[in-house]
């Protein structure tokens, strides 16, 4: 179910108004290790407009963040070939936070402590809005994709694996 309290600001809300872009803040009820399937069923979305942020690294332990659809899986080994690496892993979760600022659940791409390149599932691309998390557990937005390529600089690549 819904919520109304946590519409006060992120590093990503702040960021989002920085570079004037339009979103619709969400709350939700945040469960454990419950992923972007819980967000699809707290607002009755499709599970593939639900975009998850991840926190990943090279085999120097180089950070990126990999935006993919909430219903599919990344290939690691599609990734390391798309971005020239060799191998990619996800980061531990403390190492995620220190990358990213935030805590494992609450991941946003927006307003990240460290710069990291930042790739995005190609096919997001194709949705008319996506709902990414706003840099808090139990909180979300509504963005148009587009954003992510424009304002993020995010690059576009195809690594996902339907999720079994």
């Amino acid at each position: 179910m819904a919520k109304e309290k946590h519409q006060s600001a992120t590093p990503a809300t702040d960021w989002l108004k920085q570079h004037k872009v339009t979103f619709e803040p969400l709350s939700y009820e945040y469960v454990d290790h419950g992923g972007t399937a819980v967000v699809a069923a707290a607002f009755g979305l499709d599970h593939h407009t639900v975009v998850k942020t991840l926190i990943m690294e090279d085999e120097h332990a180089k950070p990126l963040v990999i935006l993919m659809h909430g219903d599919c899986e990344v290939s690691t080994k599609n990734l390391a070939r798309q971005i020239g690496v060799k191998h990619i892993a996800p980061c531990k979760p403390e190492q995620a936070q220190r990358n990213s600022g935030y805590q494992v659940g609450g991941t946003s791409p927006f307003g990240t402590r460290k710069r990291m390149p930042i790739y995005v599932q190609k096919t997001i691309l194709d949705l008319p809005e996506i709902y990414i998390n706003g840099g808090r557990r139990g909180f979300i937005v509504k963005i148009n994709p587009a954003v992510l390529v424009n304002e993020l600089g995010a690059k576009p690549v195809d690594c996902a694996n339907a999720d079994e």
